[in-house]
């Protein structure tokens, strides 16, 4: 799994999946030269999430925290390369999605308003989990109290918004994650430059040998990834 076979892992999973990643890298970016939204993830961080979905072939996925459709667009595409799936989003407002109708098909639901309130509408499994809504302490206690304890052991969960600048949010949602996870013993795995320099190079130089070029979004890719104790 990502957070104990690290970037040699993730390395073997662009390898094996390179022709698909670079059909949906050519799919994104001619979403977004249209200008409709921003990317919800950074380039290295909504690609190794497209890699994991393309080898753990969940049947159910839940996104926590919808905008534009960018992310949304990275997980069915997974799911349409592997054959099978369904996703579940939630996001608090009506919103416009660049989500093409062929992706969303009949393996999209989305649920608006607040996840807190919309808790049955989770599925009775999941098998990864995204999480990228309110990046704030109180939401961070919710779902490590309310949504972690439905998760099996084992299931992969990514989290946006942990690792920024320097630090973490100490404040916020990721330093109640990572005190979660440290508390438990749990190792994570991340992108994020000043975390995890070697690992940044590394699949940057990966990337260009197999064709994906350069990281066209913002580098921060503050998410972190972890397997449920």
């Amino acid at each position: 799994m990502i957070s104990t076979g690290g970037v040699d892992f993730v390395a073997a999973l662009y390898r094996r999946y390179a022709a698909d990643l670079l059909a949906v890298v050519e799919q994104q970016r001619a979403t977004a030269a249209d200008g409709r939204c921003r990317p919800g993830l950074d380039d290295l961080e909504a690609e190794i999430t497209y890699l994991l979905l393309r080898q753990l072939r969940p049947e159910h996925v839940v996104e926590i925290g919808t905008s534009g459709g960018r992310t949304t667009s990275w997980l069915l595409s997974a799911l349409r390369d592997n054959g099978s799936g369904r996703l579940v989003s939630f996001h608090r407002a009506r919103h416009p999605s660049v989500v093409p109708d062929e992706l969303a098909a009949d393996r999209w639901t989305v649920h608006t308003g607040d996840v807190r309130a919309r808790i049955d509408a989770l599925p009775e499994t999941t098998d990864y989990l995204l999480l990228d809504a309110a990046h704030t302490a109180r939401f961070g206690r919710w779902y490590v109290r309310t949504v972690f304890p439905r998760l099996a052991s084992g299931t992969p969960v990514g989290v946006h918004e942990v690792y920024r600048g320097r630090s973490t949010w100490a404040r916020g949602e990721g330093g109640v994650v990572l005190d979660w996870l440290a508390e438990r013993d749990v190792p994570h795995f991340t992108v994020a430059p000043r975390r995890a320099p070697q690992i940044v190079a590394a699949l940057t130089d990966l990337r260009r040998e197999l064709g994906v070029g350069d990281a066209r979004t913002a580098g921060a890719n503050p998410m972190i990834w972890f397997e449920m104790p």
